[in-house]
């Protein structure tokens, strides 16, 4: 482990070489490198005393807050797995997240939901605020051994192949090669700055905010976006980039129509002739070519970079240099040049498998390879393009939606034989999800009550737009044989389910 370097080694260095500069802003938190690093080895402390330790643990329920970095931190100082959860699921869903997970520790934010869950399953609850203050502060300075860097650190629950998610693990070593790649091709300086608009439990929005701590730069965090708070802050902290995409930009642009912030601190990509006006229209590789690429949680962010292939053939780019890209058949062997392949990794930002799945870890391992569930063409040129999912999956808007999730909810309505769910085009969001459903005999519900029942049982951005009724629902088709999978833990869905 001599030349292990882990998130919290990291943190160290940035300690001593960066006193004076500020780590993260959270409203009216303001904390130096130095003063961070303090609060990471007390609270890593005070975790520790909770009987935290190697591979345990710890699940944060809550929106965006800078406790999400100090808990990762802490965790990556202990070698135990920090959980940032998706808040916005549905309290089914944490309940399932809870059993899955096991956490030795759960920080929560007070909500109807945490509310609800509280005390659920094992470990230890600690409130976020002034009992999560009491915690660090309560706790002494202690030595950590060495953790190797290969070793979990975060986890993030996404690939909801058997009707439930599983959580994606990520090593220091992984994060640190991701980072580093990131803030080469988006071209990022010391000084840079970038607010959390977007979900800590998203990886898009986690990956961001690990290049700027790798720099050692400033993490802004606010709750969850706003955009009119998204302006406010990117004036008063003078933002370099935020997580922001299509219909976010929109609202932000329309909360700044009279120019009443100065957002031009925004490095970004171009989007409107009015968003352009009030930004910097950035000139990085990354932003030239309007942020794209291929990436996934389970490879650490982004695998592919169209801004290291500008003017190639591939919509997808060229790998990001600390990975290798095969586009493979079924049989393991890579498909001839211009032939489609699904998308398989391996290197140094590729994700430690999932928690607790052996038998999928072992399917999307084979052949030594990361398999994507994705399918892409190598073109003359050696750029990629992403072709589509080859797994059942909706893309929408940043989010995946798992059809198996909402075919699940909708058979626990007693009136549903069998439903299908597709995607359909959306104009804002790329694709919604539409359901095809056959009632039991003499089974009645509306279509409205089939949203409202789904809405109940997972997060609403899964919900069905619009519900169609057929006489019966057709066989599928041959596919990957998650069911087995499903089945090699005992059925009914993963572990908890």
């Amino acid at each position: 482990m001599i030349h292990s370097l882990s998130l919290s080694d990291v943190l160290a260095d940035h300690a001593r070489s960066r006193p004076g500069i500020t780590a993260v802003v959270d409203g009216a938190t303001r904390l130096t490198y130095p003063e961070l690093d303090a609060r990471v080895t007390r609270l890593a402390g005070a975790l520790a005393g909770l009987g935290v330790g190697d591979g345990d643990r710890v699940l944060w329920l809550g929106r965006n807050s800078c406790a999400v970095l100090e808990l990762l931190l802490a965790c990556s100082r202990l070698g135990a797995v920090c959980c940032p959860a998706n808040w916005r699921q549905s309290e089914d869903e944490l309940r399932f997240v809870l059993a899955d997970l096991t956490p030795s520790v759960v920080v929560w934010e007070p909500s109807d939901t945490t509310a609800a869950l509280r005390g659920s399953g094992p470990g230890t609850w600690v409130r976020a605020g002034d009992e999560y203050e009491r915690l660090i502060a309560d706790a002494g300075p202690r030595e950590f051994p060495q953790v190797a860097d290969t070793e979990p650190v975060l986890a993030l629950y996404t690939a909801a192949f058997g009707g439930r998610p599983c959580a994606a693990l990520l090593g220091s070593a992984a994060l640190v090669a991701h980072a580093t790649s990131l803030l080469v091709v988006r071209q990022m300086e010391p000084g840079f700055t970038f607010l959390s608009s977007g979900p800590l439990y998203h990886v898009g929005t986690m990956m961001f905010c690990l290049a700027t701590f790798q720099i050692g730069g400033t993490n802004v965090f606010t709750p969850a976006f706003d955009a009119e708070e998204v302006c406010r802050l990117v004036d008063a902290e003078r933002v370099t980039q935020a997580f922001l995409f299509g219909p976010m930009i929109d609202a932000v642009t329309k909360a700044n129509a009279d120019g009443a912030y100065d957002l031009s601190s925004l490095r970004f990509v171009a989007h409107s002739a009015e968003w352009d006006d009030m930004i910097t229209v950035d000139g990085s590789p990354w932003c030239r070519s309007k942020m794209g690429g291929y990436g996934q949680t389970e490879v650490g962010g982004m695998l592919t970079f169209l801004g290291l292939a500008e003017g190639g053939a591939g919509f997808a780019g060229r790998p990001n240099p600390l990975v290798q890209v095969r586009l493979l058949a079924p049989d393991g062997v890579e498909v001839p040049v211009g032939e489609v392949g699904e998308i398989c990794a391996r290197g140094k930002t590729l994700f430690s498998g999932y928690f607790a799945r052996p038998d999928l870890n072992a399917v999307k391992s084979a052949y030594g390879w990361h398999h994507t569930g994705d399918l892409g063409r190598r073109e003359l040129d050696g750029t990629i393009t992403f072709i589509g999912p080859k797994l059942r999956m909706i893309k929408s808007g940043a989010e995946n939606v798992y059809p198996a999730e909402v075919e699940r909810a909708l058979a626990a309505h007693p009136a549903v034989a069998g439903a299908a769910v597709i995607g359909v085009p959306d104009p804002v969001w790329h694709q919604a999800v539409k359901a095809v459903v056959a009632l039991h005999p003499g089974g009645t519900a509306t279509a409205a009550e089939l949203i409202e029942h789904v809405k109940a049982s997972l997060a609403s951005y899964k919900k069905p737009r619009e519900v169609v009724f057929v006489d019966e629902i057709p066989t599928r088709g041959p596919g990957p044989d998650y069911d087995a999978l499903d089945a090699a833990h005992g059925g009914g869905g993963y572990p908890g389910d």
